[in-house]
């Protein structure tokens, strides 16, 4: 059986099995792999939280909400406040500079070619070590909400980001990063 043939099945089997359907996006599932040039976005768009410039490498629909990847470029000192997601996995490479991570207990400063794994459930921010940008890859999966995120967060109008806002994508918002 086909993958796409076997998801429509699984997804069409759930609800009546009693469980919840699966979130399966909707757009083009490209038949061939396709290459994205160094410096661009798979949509030839530009995305910013204010401390980087972000680009969308791998989406969700094309993946089944699988998996979501991005590409922190110009990672400067700031980052997300201290967070965790309770549905996905957070994978973090870096390409270059060093970074610093909170992950749980841990205190960790990452430098180019090191990566981590920000497991479901466990709280973790980073930032950019002061005075040198970084560049990093960051893959969601399974995807879930952080592509809407990521576009409803960007500079240079964000709406405010309270509790609620997060947890509206599926995030949990704990408190400042130790790094501010």
């Amino acid at each position: 059986m086909k993958r796409r043939s076997f998801l429509k099945s699984a997804a069409a089997f759930l609800p009546a099995a009693g469980l919840a359907p699966l979130s399966i996006a909707e757009g083009p599932v490209p038949a061939e792999g396709h290459v994205i040039p160094a410096g661009k976005d798979r949509l030839e768009e530009r995305h910013s939280r204010g401390y980087s410039s972000i680009l969308f490498k791998v989406l969700p629909r094309e993946t089944s909400n699988g998996l979501f990847v991005i590409e922190h470029m110009n990672l400067v000192n700031g980052g997300p406040p201290l967070h965790k997601h309770p549905y996905q996995e957070e994978y973090f490479y870096l390409i270059s500079g060093q970074v610093r991570f909170a992950l749980g207990d841990q205190k960790l400063v990452l430098k180019a070619g090191d990566s981590v794994l920000g497991p479901r459930g466990i709280p973790h921010t980073f930032a950019a070590v002061e005075g040198k940008p970084s560049h990093m890859l960051i893959a969601f999966s399974p995807a879930g909400k952080m592509e809407q995120f990521l576009r409803a967060t960007a500079v240079p109008n964000p709406p405010k980001q309270d509790a609620a806002f997060w947890r509206s994508f599926d995030i949990e918002l704990l408190g400042p990063s130790p790094f501010a």
